[in-house]
């Protein structure tokens, strides 16, 4: 539950940032355009962008990003145009205008950034900087989504193939798929499982399955959380949703196996509270196996 107290100092916070860095005018930055045209010109950059991409990383709807496109298009700033390789797909570029005026608002930008730390003494100046970084990975971390997906979706086995390359790296085997005890994709459906991949601004960057077998403990399979966007917390996340889910079909226990060179996994099942047990199956790739009893829910 969350305490009022904590909803008071967010909205606190929201008042202040917002007054601080300008965003209640419609002239950001002292420009002829409001904060949502500026922050658009950023995320298209130098290399330009899809229009689905620009709308999923900002989580704006399309016709919101329609209308700040055709600003920006009569402004002489960006081009909309068809992808030559697919119609379907419209890709956004800088003009030679956009760049000049991309280059402007950084500057206004970095004037405004150190408008902020210039009255702070030293000390202040570096308590705010490390505030700010952690308050940016705890709201980026607020944004990932755990989505359930079949696991021969796309963005499912763009997971499980950067999983598999990292374990061909770092074990000292290296690492086969066809020789290790994986889950065929039923058993990672509904109702023999269920399959979650971590999205971050729309794109994968992570995923983990459950195996809910009719004459065993549930068990957890193929957890992996991209090297970019580890520190989020996101493999705990993905424990308790997986237990949470366990539960709710009615197990008691959850069941997982590990390799001995991944010690941050296995520090983490430690601290979340699995206990090391017996090997329960004859995976060729692990070391450790680890056991947690869980409270069952009513079957569902």
């Amino acid at each position: 539950m969350l305490e009022r107290p904590q909803i008071e100092q967010v909205r606190r916070f929201n008042r202040t940032i917002t007054e601080r860095v300008g965003v209640l005018h419609d002239h950001y930055l002292g420009r002829d355009r409001p904060i949502g045209e500026a922050r658009l010109l950023w995320e298209i950059g130098e290399r330009g962008s899809d229009v689905r991409r620009l709308r999923e990383r900002l989580g704006l709807d399309s016709g919101y990003v329609s209308r700040l496109l055709r600003a920006l298009e009569t402004a002489g700033l960006v081009t909309v145009e068809p992808l030559p390789s697919d119609k379907r797909v419209r890709t956004v570029r800088l003009t030679g205008a956009g760049r000049t005026e991309l280059d402007e608002l950084d500057r206004r930008s970095d004037e405004m950034a150190g408008s902020l730390l210039e009255p702070l003494n030293t000390s202040q100046r570096a308590r705010l900087v490390s505030a700010l970084a952690e308050a940016e990975r705890l709201l980026t971390a607020g944004t990932v989504s755990l989505d359930p997906v079949d696991p021969d979706h796309p963005d499912a086995q763009h997971c499980l193939r950067s999983f598999f390359a990292e374990l061909g790296e770092r074990l000292d085997t290296g690492f086969d798929p066809a020789r290790s005890l994986l889950p065929d994709a039923g058993e990672l459906r509904a109702p023999r499982g269920v399959f979650l991949v971590a999205r971050l601004h729309g794109e994968p960057v992570g995923c983990a399955g459950l195996k809910l077998p009719a004459d065993a403990p549930a068990e957890v399979k193929r957890m992996w959380v991209s090297p970019a966007t580890r520190g989020l917390g996101l493999a705990r996340r993905f424990l308790t949703e997986l237990e949470a889910r366990a539960a709710g079909h009615g197990y008691d226990t959850l069941r997982l196996d590990t390799n001995k060179v991944l010690t941050e996994a296995i520090r983490l099942y430690h601290a979340y509270g699995f206990t090391e047990v017996p090997a329960f199956n004859a995976e060729r790739y692990a070391h450790h196996w680890f056991e947690k009893r869980i409270t069952a829910g009513e079957p569902v």
